[in-house]
């Protein structure tokens, strides 16, 4: 099978990947508009059983990633100046660079006979008219998907907070939460680690806060330097660093949560973001794309033709990523709803922030929620955990 791979992200990479451990006689390209090593982002989260899944269909490039991620297993939360809560999360979680990991997917697809091509732009699926299969992995923005909105159902949800995508020299030995209250309302912050010498910062605030606070009209800068003063408990003296925009302004955004009816016509199909996103509080999304681009490679080679193959991936992962999607959405309404939440006594706060995927807690108080919980932990505990 000849298969044009169209953006050079996880989904394409490891995609490009498999099915050449599949089948070496597979001739595939990877095209990237941007230069090679030239990334947006800082790093990305996994959990454990990504990392299993990940030794099972590639030994060789897991271990690179496993090799080359930071772990955590606690959380701690920055409350204004009212406490700092540590806490156990009983799940090991895993932070590794954005720009770390296209490496290696890049340097394990190169070993393995792919060809990338760096540089690259594919606007329309008829310059690459001599694949048998043209993979759309070109982001939340896919222009190829663009192109055929109609066909595919494509739907945009803009969230309401305001966001940005930030990078620390502090290396948290937790992934690690900060909420403070300005003049203007509450701005948070969550970081996690991703190498030995920088972590990941992602604030989020209302857009009165956004507003009141003067980041729509700060250059870079002035944004920067205003978040370190509230953040500086958490900072503990290192600096803020953003990604430089062309107009010099600092890069705040709205999370645009993409989903589509159907995710192929043809033989063009949507992998990664460019066929659904969720919410970055999750930190799902690169285990998401992966897990497409394994499943992809099962149904093309599970002795189907090509149309019913890619019906059949298109089923199959819009049922694997309805829980995923359900969490996202909870998990941006909490954060919308802080003010609900944010009174809470720090220890219960925090228990709630770890429930907020949870479909009962925005019908519920959320003291008799929280209640409710420890009582069910309880109960569970008494009948072996069954609960």
């Amino acid at each position: 099978m000849k298969v044009a791979c169209v953006g050079g992200g996880p989904a394409s990479l490891y995609f490009s990947i498999l099915m050449k451990r599949t089948d070496p006689s597979h001739d595939i390209t990877v095209y990237e508009r941007n230069p090679a090593g030239s990334t947006y982002g800082w790093g990305v989260t996994y959990w454990d059983e990504l990392l299993d899944n990940l030794r099972g269909a590639d030994p060789e490039s897991a271990q690179a990633i496993d090799e080359s991620s930071v772990r955590w297993d606690s959380w701690a939360a920055h409350l204004d100046d009212r406490a700092v809560v540590t806490v156990e999360n009983g799940e090991e979680g895993f932070g590794l660079g954005r720009h770390r990991l296209l490496s290696i997917l890049t340097e394990r697809a190169l070993s393995l006979g792919v060809r990338v091509e760096f540089e690259r732009e594919i606007a329309a699926e008829e310059e690459v008219a001599g694949a048998d299969l043209v993979i759309a992995g070109d982001g939340v923005n896919s222009g190829l998907r663009e192109r055929h909105a109609e066909h595919f159902g494509t739907e945009v949800a803009v969230g309401r907070n305001m966001y940005i995508w930030l990078g620390t020299t502090r290396v948290f030995e937790a992934f690690t939460f900060a909420f403070v209250e300005t003049e203007c309302g509450w701005i948070w912050c969550y970081g996690y680690p991703f190498s030995e010498g920088q972590s990941t910062c992602v604030v989020e605030c209302s857009p009165a806060t956004w507003s009141g606070l003067g980041f729509g009209e700060a250059n870079e800068a002035d944004c920067l330097g205003l978040l370190e003063k509230l953040f500086a408990g958490m900072l503990d003296g290192h600096p803020l660093v953003g990604r430089a925009q062309a107009d010099g302004g600092a890069h705040w955004l709205n999370f645009r949560t993409v989903t589509n009816r159907t995710w192929f016509r043809g033989n063009l199909v949507l992998l990664g973001d460019a066929a659904h996103t969720t919410h970055y509080s999750i930190g799902a999304g690169t285990a998401l794309a992966l897990e497409d681009a394994a499943f992809l490679v099962g149904a093309l080679h599970g002795g189907m033709e090509l149309e019913p193959a890619l019906a059949g991936f298109e089923r199959g992962r819009q049922v694997a990523i309805r829980g995923s999607q359900r969490a996202a959405r909870y998990s941006a309404r909490w954060y919308e709803s802080l003010p609900r939440y944010i009174g809470l006594p720090p220890e219960q706060l925090i228990a709630v922030l770890g429930q907020r995927h949870s479909r009962l807690l925005p019908h519920v108080p959320p003291r008799l929620f929280y209640r409710l919980d420890r009582l069910s932990g309880w109960w569970g505990s008494l009948r072996g955990g069954d609960h």
